[in-house]
């Protein structure tokens, strides 16, 4: 990517970069922390140490890496957070609130980077918690972008207009129904009760998540959305009418192209026994690093997987059951001996974006985190929808249900509990079924958005302008 003639020395920003302490949020802040380098931009990446590691910084160019400096923030001891817990993938939900507190408590540590940094920081671009930012970039005279990792539809379920303040919802049931301020949306989304009960353990008791949402927003200068209008124009159009500031979409920064793994033995292996199946016959199953099920609804879940007499290859992860307790029946005893010619169990971390690039994969049973519904879409691969019980899953698994994009799979709505039968007949109906054949279709249309990346590039760089006008 050619730097232009704005981003001569005088017109170089310094943006700090700080996101939530979760892989899913990491990730797309590196991603546009990686696009400010490439257009000749300085940028301060703060976090603490160890999700430093966990960033993929072989992909900065060693040309650009003078442009790049990533801030370790120590983070405080708290009770209850267990030793060495950096993110949320190293916790179960219900430890999350400790992570919180912990991350509050870098308050001093980031005025101390802002102090040192004197007045060359141009912008901050933060995440939704650190509710205690704005009156701190305000007294340094520094401008600050909301960056949200959900998509706008999620967003505008979230909040509500400013008037109405951050009790007008205050229980889990009161998330459960369409918001007063949906006006004529085209898709009515909302959370299934246990969907947003399993949310609630997350929160810190003493400042929610919508009322650090709520502190950020207003005192943010613009609004950054991981979508695209093509994608979601009308709630787009929402979030606009009701936030008076800025809305921009940054694209859905779609993986530029599939990384190398290490485990190179493992994919050729894996590759291999793809290939001897046919075109868009095998279903994907994965549901995410930090998605967890209790062992019954994992031995129904293949017992359903099983049932379809599909071949698929489902990843499990590493995840524990309870807390401090692996589960070695994770999967029902002799499942893989029953299947062994037409399903895969792959352990560990897999190559997701090759494997959903592979020509034979043709369904993806996902856990609905909107960075794998953008990696499944952007080769369009047909989605059997099994929202995860937090953040905003549920909400993306009815929009795209909604939308004819995917098929939910049934669940009971209070206890989230399901059948194999339900498994086995969605996973049908996407992938080979006559009554399915318009949401493949869909499926393949949505490829010339999600997979475009001259499109999401165009969206990249009116946020650079936005900036640069803004410095």
């Amino acid at each position: 990517m050619e730097n232009n003639k704005l981003n001569s020395d005088v017109n170089q920003l310094h943006v700090a970069v700080f996101p939530w302490l979760a892989q899913g949020h990491l990730l797309p802040f590196f991603q546009v922390s990686m696009f400010l380098v490439q257009k000749g931009h300085r940028v301060s990446f703060i976090t603490t140490p160890k999700n430093h590691t966990r960033l993929p910084k072989n992909l900065i160019p060693s040309k650009l890496s003078h442009l790049i400096t990533f801030v370790d923030l120590p983070l405080p001891t708290v009770d209850g957070l267990p030793d060495g817990a950096e993110s949320t993938a190293d916790l179960p939900i219900h430890k999350v609130p400790f992570l919180k507190k912990a991350f509050d408590g870098l308050q001093p540590s980031m005025t101390k980077f802002l102090q040192d940094s004197g007045h060359d920081v141009t912008w901050i671009i933060s995440d939704f918690v650190c509710y205690w930012l704005p009156p701190l970039a305000s007294r340094f005279r520094i401008k600050l972008v909301l960056f949200s990792i959900v998509n706008a539809t999620s967003f505008a379920f979230y909040l509500p207009p400013s008037e109405m303040g951050s009790d007008y919802r205050s229980k889990p049931e009161d998330f459960t129904v369409v918001p007063k301020w949906w006006n004529d949306m085209p898709y009515d989304v909302a959370f299934k009760l246990h969907e947003m009960e399993n949310h609630w353990k997350g929160m810190d008791s003493d400042v929610s998540d919508f009322q650090r949402l709520m502190e950020v927003t207003k005192g943010c200068h613009i609004i950054l959305i991981r979508t695209c209008p093509d994608f979601e124009p009308e709630s787009l159009s929402l979030l606009k009418t009701l936030h008076n500031k800025p809305v921009l979409p940054i694209g859905l920064l779609p993986p530029s192209e599939p990384r190398d793994d290490e485990d190179h033995e493992r994919w050729e292996a894996l590759k291999l026994w793809l290939d001897g199946k046919k075109d868009k016959s095998v279903v994907y199953i994965a549901l995410g690093s930090e998605f967890s099920l209790s062992q019954e609804l994992m031995h129904e879940l293949a017992f359903g997987i099983e049932k379809s007499g599909l071949p698929f290859v489902w990843v499990i992860n590493n995840r524990p059951l309870v807390e401090g307790k692996f589960g070695s029946d994770i999967i029902p005893s002799g499942f893989e001996t029953r299947v062994p010619d037409r399903g895969l169990v792959w352990r560990g971390w897999a190559p997701q974006l090759k494997i959903l690039g592979h020509p034979s994969v043709g369904g993806f049973l996902t856990h609905c985190g909107w960075s794998s519904v953008i990696e499944g879409l952007g080769f369009g691969v047909a989605l059997i929808l099994f929202p995860g019980g937090i953040a905003d899953m549920g909400l993306i698994g009815r929009l795209l249900h909604n939308k004819g994009i995917g098929f939910e799979i049934p669940r009971d709505d209070i206890k989230g509990s399901f059948t194999c039968d339900s498994v086995a007949e969605s996973i049908r109906r996407v992938m080979v079924e006559e009554e399915g054949e318009p949401l493949r279709a869909k499926s393949r249309e949505m490829r010339q958005i999600f997979g475009n990346m001259e499109l999401q590039n165009k969206y990249f760089n009116e946020f650079e302008e936005f900036l640069l006008r803004g410095a």
